[in-house]
């Protein structure tokens, strides 16, 4: 999937702003991370926050799409979606061994697959997962909730980087 870092048209429908801003977000992911050490991709350095590292927020960025997308929103299984697991907290951010280059092609993958659930439904659509009360929300808000998501992971990336190499820049 190409993602591209330009802000999407000054003047279009609803739907091509949404996607394009998450679209924006998401291809500053890969962007923030380029170039990144080995030996920096599962560096923690907020000292609260051990498991914030580039690879396990990439990690989490992946599947909180498959959550939002496949799971509550088509209602599909949340089978093998760690975000589920009672134990250990965070699964998702939990990962060990698996390359960040790996990590970010499984996540743009996932975004590719969002993006096609996303064309093939309305605005309007309400998610389908009977089990939780987020799938109740519609398709523009899930929309609005993953560009506000993504952007706020890619700030945390922006300082993780900083701290790891000195490495800094908008877009």
């Amino acid at each position: 999937m190409t993602l591209s870092r330009e802000r999407p048209p000054l003047v279009a429908d609803e739907r091509t702003q949404l996607v394009g801003w998450l679209d924006q977000q998401r291809s500053l992911v890969r962007w923030k991370l380029e170039g990144l050490a080995a030996a920096d991709e599962y560096r923690a350095v907020l000292p609260d926050s051990p498991l914030m590292t580039p690879a396990g927020l990439v990690s989490h960025m992946r599947w909180t799409e498959h959550c939002w997308f496949n799971v509550l929103f088509l209602g599909e299984s949340y089978d093998g979606n760690p975000q589920f697991q009672e134990e250990p907290e965070d699964a998702d951010m939990r990962i060990t061994g698996v390359p960040l280059a790996q990590l970010l092609d499984e996540f743009e993958a996932q975004c590719a697959l969002s993006n096609e659930i996303v064309a093939a439904h309305s605005l309007d659509d309400t998610g389908k997962h009977p089990e939780f009360k987020s799938a109740q929300a519609t398709l523009r808000w899930m929309l609005l909730h993953m560009v506000e998501e993504t952007a706020r992971h890619v700030g945390h990336l922006d300082a993780m980087r900083e701290l790891l190499d000195g490495h800094k820049g908008y877009y």
